[in-house]
């Protein structure tokens, strides 16, 4: 498989993009910075160099071609503000899946958040709410999608804890942590199981081998 991610120097990425390579399938990580290559060469992928906040349809699209599947996997990330919520987990997951669909790629797959369907609380930090909307709303968007074959994942609380490879896997999970070790082989096993489609999912720490919940979840 080829498979391209936008936001291939995030941490989920490039442990993502490490088991792709070594199962032998063909990756390509989208990436802000030319001073970020070095990463992804090391861990397998094919560096793309294009900015999801400047880019247009058809640059992204360029980069799509002939691709299998495409995973976002990009955020604002930590210590950025409001407005770049907006432009990075809302409108470039847009984006992004506006170029899949013009590059004939069917098999999309989200990283989002868990609480993104909800208006966050009372009392929310303003920038965390911010984030929370904007992932909501692009998960809206892409749901919204008849060009594409979409799955839509949402971890609970992140964690550099080495992988389990034991996971809950489900509609609803409730609150908890998940290794980031743990994200990634799921994300792993969901592109190469097409019945996930049109599924969204919560994801934390549980007593399922990664194979099997993926397996269970498609069923």
């Amino acid at each position: 498989m080829r498979i391209v991610i936008a936001g291939g120097h995030g941490q989920i990425a490039l442990r993502l993009e490490r088991l792709l390579a070594g199962r032998g399938d063909e990756v390509a990580g989208i990436i802000r910075r030319p001073e970020q290559a070095g990463d992804l060469l090391a861990a397998g992928a094919e560096p793309v160099v294009c900015d999801l906040e400047t880019a247009t349809v058809a640059d992204l699209a360029r980069h799509l071609e002939g691709a299998d599947a495409a995973v976002f996997a990009a955020g604002a990330g930590p210590g950025s503000g409001i407005e770049r919520k907006e432009s990075v987990d809302r409108a470039a997951a847009a984006l992004f899946a506006d170029a899949a669909e013009a590059a004939g790629v069917r098999r999309f797959i989200v990283v989002s958040s868990m609480g993104a369907d909800k208006e966050p609380p009372e009392g929310t930090d303003p920038v965390f709410a911010a984030y929370l909307r904007a992932k909501g709303a692009a998960d809206a968007d892409v749901r919204a999608r008849s060009g594409l074959d979409w799955t839509i994942l949402r971890p609970g609380r992140l964690t550099d804890d080495p992988g389990t490879g034991n996971v809950r896997l489900a509609e609803s999970t409730g609150r908890s942590e998940i290794p980031r070790d743990d994200v990634a082989a799921v994300l792993a096993a969901l592109l190469t199981e097409p019945a996930t489609a049109g599924r969204t999912l919560e994801l934390v720490g549980g007593d399922t081998p990664v194979e099997d919940a993926v397996r269970a979840a498609a069923g």
